[in-house]
C-alpha cells in the first residue's frame, strides 16, 4: 500500500496564496455562524485576511463583513472561513468581490 502524502504540508502557507497579504489593521464588523463581532485585521488582500477574535468560527462558515476604509467608504463582502485558531481568529477567503471594491482596497492596501 502506498501513502500519498499531503501536498499542502509541502508547501507554505505563504505560497499558497494567490495575493500579496499587507499589514493593514482596521476594525471588521463581521456576522454569520452565529456569531456577530468587530474584530481586528492582522492581514488582507484581494483574496482575504485574518481577523483577531475570540468567537468560535468553525471552517467552512460563511460570514458577512463590513471593513472600513478611508474617506468613509467600506467594503462589504462574504467570506469563507478557511481555517479557525478558536479563540485567536480565523482566516477568511473573499467571496463574490466586486470590481468597485476590489479597487477601492487596491487604493488602500500600502503597496507591496
Amino acid at each position: 500500500m502506498v501513502e500519498e502524502s499531503d501536498d499542502r504540508a509541502d508547501i507554505s502557507q505563504d505560497e499558497r496564496r494567490r495575493h500579496d497579504r499587507s499589514r493593514l489593521i482596521v476594525d471588521v464588523y463581521f456576522n454569520g455562524a452565529d456569531s456577530t463581532g468587530v474584530a481586528g485585521t492582522k492581514d488582507i488582500s484581494l483574496g482575504g485576511l485574518y481577523m483577531n477574535t475570540q468567537a468560535v468560527i468553525p471552517e467552512g462558515s460563511i460570514l458577512t463583513l463590513r471593513i472600513p476604509l478611508s474617506d468613509g467608504q467600506q467594503v462589504v463582502v462574504n467570506g469563507e472561513v478557511m481555517y479557525s485558531n478558536p479563540g485567536r481568529g480565523v482566516g477568511v477567503r473573499f467571496q463574490g468581490l466586486t470590481e468597485k471594491d476590489r479597487e477601492l482596497m487596491e487604493r488602500e492596501l500600502p503597496a507591496q
